[in-house]
């Protein structure tokens, strides 16, 4: 029936309008196009025609986001002119207004934002008249299409960074929201303002911002709409440096996104994980994916090819053995695309990399003329373009022989680097930020160590290395929310293991678990600031601190391994020879000290692991100790290690048998840690794990040791307990099975008897304890990051305020560990320093007690 077929038109089209609203595309189009067959059946009148035209526009932007450009706009036009029948005047500018703003919005998915303002404007112009002139025309459905026009305007205006356009539109929507309840359009507005603070160099409130929206779309269940707020939060993470975790991010969607059939979606993921393979240095991953997203992009006549574009270039330059023509054509065509795109900062980068290139097959000459033609950096300027620019200058200093001008520029760079580093929140944020440093400080190293003055090597590494071990952190704030999440990964942890034990399916477990554990480090991320900048240690300062003690720096440039040794009020520099060989020895040293962990090993095991690991041990020892001992005599010793060298146990070589070592991840931090109050022994806190097969005894015994020691076992040995009694505590002792996270390293752990406790919930103790003893395994274990950037339970201790921390970086046998253990606590109150007290207990069988001194001794 005709009359019906109207009916069923409306109820179609409200549908389709449903599913395009939770970006699900493919079904809105389809049930958007079954309502127009049913409207064309309708009678010819007023309430047809205002249906068509609805469901044209709505059809036009699915068809823009799934076909492209072309086939939007022919539906728009189509629904212009069914509105341009409508006689009502003001039925006729809304719904003109609705096909402007979601054409604006294909625009701007096509990568013209400039373009875009200019569908937004004008009905936004009409509707503010309106409201001044005729409150009693706007209803709800005016305010609605107001909010999203000038959401979409202040989107656009953030993509061409004029951010206080988008702030004012921004602001003009949360008005709008209050005066006509439009709870709907909150969330889109703080995607916005997420945008505007990314595109101006915000990143703390980009972030902060990001996670706002995420959890309203989580909690109100739109999956499609959250899916694509987590792509923008991830291209922030990536201008932090989070390249490895948003990689598996993306990774992980992907295979999804194929499965939708979204291709704008494909070519965003396949952006975004070009970029995060290029900041890890995979240049040909980098390639594959931006080259596939440019197909994606083109195809649909985005002009967002231009981006991906850039990142294919820049992994093209980085990976080219031999600089020709060509690519150096390549790269100015691309700037001059984008700069006729508005695209100003994009532009400039692809000049830069055509001036690098320049430089790089030795035409100076004209690599200088491109910098000079290109204008300075603006506020908004990303921070990779920041560090390329500064790189390529002070690569042009060295080209041209004036060495003062290349450091100066590092200098700058790294300075730079460090503004954007001191306003981040959590330490996995705060060490991400080294990746975009990484070429400034090779190079900044490299130019050090060529000029033999061991003084200016020792303050480019302390410049450039364990910068988040610099900061003083700020004083807890509570954040009961995170606290929540974190509750929520320790029982789906032990949720995991009974699954495991009983044999259950476990897949579906672990995804909730890798999920509440991102949620739970970026809660961590945008909390509040880490903490203070300390100063950069002095050399007088760290030679006065060592006193008859010496320090060992070791670092690695152009294949090289290095050594600065303080010692005796002088700074001096050995080469080492190729680094290779020591770094390898160090990794299977590791594996020989975990396999030779187990208490009750057999005999011919133990004699031909053992025999593997005195090797490993001897071979580092003449690598990296024999070449130093004339500098450092039996001195006392404080390592700042690099790479692998941070699990290397320094009590099993041969050479530094018994002796006090320290191992600190900067000068910078050991003399912070060094200059903090001593610590006392008044408040001692005493922890055993569940399932350890020695664990009563040796808490029996260091009990004895510590007669008012606070102890905690069995079921009173809970997170939230040692937790509680960790704040403020001068000596804590935990024997419990602990495990390193390479992948996640703030997650890992020491097992407890309701579930683990977590590097994660230790950085922001209010009070850290002084000094803490883990007995466990591995929990020396760093992940390093580009500048040496340690990260793991002991590192998280030890940024939080733990003046000293002792722990193993391989695994430890249950009977080694209490014995050792008890040695350790033995000499310690007698008197001995941890560093001594350390050496003692090692000396006895080094091997099967591999532990660490970390911090101060």
């Amino acid at each position: 029936m005709p009359a019906r077929a109207l009916d069923t038109a409306r109820e179609l089209y409200q549908k389709g309008w449903a599913e395009q609203a939770k970006y699900r595309f493919p079904p809105a189009i389809r049930l958007l196009k079954r309502a127009l067959v049913h409207a064309d059946r309708a009678p010819d009148r007023p309430e047809r025609t205002e249906l068509r035209a609805r469901i044209l526009y709505t059809l036009g932007r699915c068809l823009g986001e799934t076909s492209g450009l072309d086939a939007a706009v022919e539906l728009f036009d189509q629904a212009r002119r069914e509105i341009d029948l409508i006689t009502d005047p003001w039925l006729r500018v809304l719904l003109q207004g609705n096909a402007d703003c979601n054409h604006g919005g294909v625009i701007m998915r096509m990568g013209q934002p400039e373009q875009a303002v200019q569908w937004f404007s004008p009905f936004i112009t009409f509707a503010e008249d309106a409201i001044r002139t005729s409150p009693e025309r706007i209803d709800l459905e005016w305010a609605q299409r107001l909010a999203v026009c000038l959401t979409g305007r202040a989107y656009s205006n953030a993509a061409i960074r004029r951010s206080e356009l988008a702030i004012a539109d921004l602001e003009r929507v949360a008005v709008l929201s209050r005066e006509y309840s439009l709870d709907d359009i909150y969330p889109y507005s703080v995607v916005a303002l997420a945008n505007n603070y990314k595109q101006s160099g915000n990143l703390v409130e980009a972030l902060r911002h990001y996670e706002k929206a995420e959890r309203v779309f989580r909690a109100t269940q739109q999956p499609s709409v959250l899916a694509g707020v987590q792509l923008l939060h991830a291209e922030a993470l990536l201008m932090v440096g989070m390249s490895d975790d948003v990689g598996r991010m993306l990774d992980e969607a992907l295979p999804l996104l194929r499965r939708e059939k979204v291709s704008q979606d494909i070519a965003e993921v396949e952006m975004y994980r070009a970029s995060a393979a290029l900041l890890d240095d995979q240049f040909a991953l980098a390639r594959r994916m931006a080259k596939a997203s440019m197909r994606k992009l083109e195809k649909r006549a985005s002009t967002w090819w231009m981006m991906a574009a850039l990142i294919e270039l820049w992994a093209h330059a980085m990976q080219a053995k031999r600089v020709t023509n060509a690519l150096v054509h390549k790269a100015l065509t691309l700037s001059a695309h984008l700069a006729a795109n508005h695209l100003l900062d994009e532009a400039s980068l692809a000049k830069v990399l055509a001036a690098r290139l320049e430089v790089r097959r030795g035409r100076l000459a004209e690599g200088e003329a491109l910098l000079k033609q290109l204008p300075g950096p603006r506020a908004v300027t990303p921070l990779d373009h920041r560090m390329q620019r500064r790189l390529v200058l002070a690569e042009l200093a060295v080209a041209k022989g004036d060495r003062r001008t290349a450091l100066l520029h590092a200098r700058k760079g790294l300075d730079e680097l460090g503004l954007v580093r001191d306003q981040l929140g959590g330490l996995e944020l705060v060490s991400a930020t080294a990746v975009h440093g990484r070429e400034l400080r090779e190079l900044a190293i490299r130019l050090a160590l060529e000029s033999n003055n061991a003084r200016q090597v020792f303050v480019w590494l302390e410049r450039t290395r364990a910068q988040a071990y610099r900061y003083e952190p700020l004083e807890h704030m509570e954040n009961s929310e995170l606290a929540e999440r974190i509750a929520e990964v320790r029982g789906l942890g032990r949720e995991l293991m009974r699954a495991g034990l009983d044999g259950r399916p476990t897949a579906e477990l672990r995804g909730e678990l890798v999920k509440a554990q991102r949620e739970a480090n970026r809660l961590g991320w945008h909390a509040q600031r880490w903490g203070r900048t300390r100063p950069m240690a002095s050399i007088s300062e760290v030679l006065a601190e060592l006193g008859e003690r010496a320090m060992v720096s070791f670092v690695v440039s152009g294949g090289a391994m290095v050594a600065v040794v303080l010692a005796g009020g002088q700074v001096r520099m050995v080469r080492l020879g190729a680094a290779h060989e020591a770094l390898e020895g160090a990794q299977k040293l590791h594996f020989d000290l975990n396999a030779l962990a187990p208490d009750y090993l057999q005999p011919p095991l133990v004699q031909v692991i053992g025999a593997s690991a005195r090797k490993q041990a001897d071979a580092l020892d003449t690598l990296l100790i024999k070449p130093l001992t004339h500098l450092i005599g039996e001195r006392e010793l404080v390592v700042v290690p690099t790479g692998p060298l941070y699990a290397v146990p320094w009590g099993v070589l041969p050479s530094l048998h018994g002796r006090p070592v320290v191992t600190a991840p900067s000068a910078t931090a050991w003399l912070a840690a060094t200059q903090a109050d001593k610590p006392k022994a008044d408040r001692v806190l005493l922890v055993r794990g569940p399932s350890l097969q020695f664990g009563d005894g040796e808490l029996d015994r260091l009990a004895a040791y510590h007669e008012k020691a606070k102890v905690l076992s069995g079921e009173d040995a809970t997170a939230a307990e040692v937790l509680a009694h960790l704040d403020g505590a001068d000596l804590v002792h935990v024997a419990a099975h602990g495990e390193h996270e390479n992948e996640n390293a703030l997650f890992s752990r020491l097992e407890l008897v309701d579930g683990p406790l977590f590097a994660h919930e230790l950085g922001r103790l209010r009070n850290p304890p002084a000094h803490v003893v883990l007995a466990a395994c591995s929990l020396a274990l760093n992940r390093i990051r580009p500048g040496d950037e340690a990260l793991g339970f002991a590192g998280a201790m030890l940024a939080g305020g733990t003046r000293t921390v002792v722990a193993a970086a391989s695994k430890v046998g249950d009977e080694a560990s209490a014995a050792a253990m008890a040695d350790y606590h033995r000499a310690l109150v007698a008197g001995a320093a941890p560093a001594v007290a350390l050496a003692e207990a090692m000396a006895k069988d080094p091997f099967r007690r591999p532990f660490l001194c970390l911090g101060s001794g």
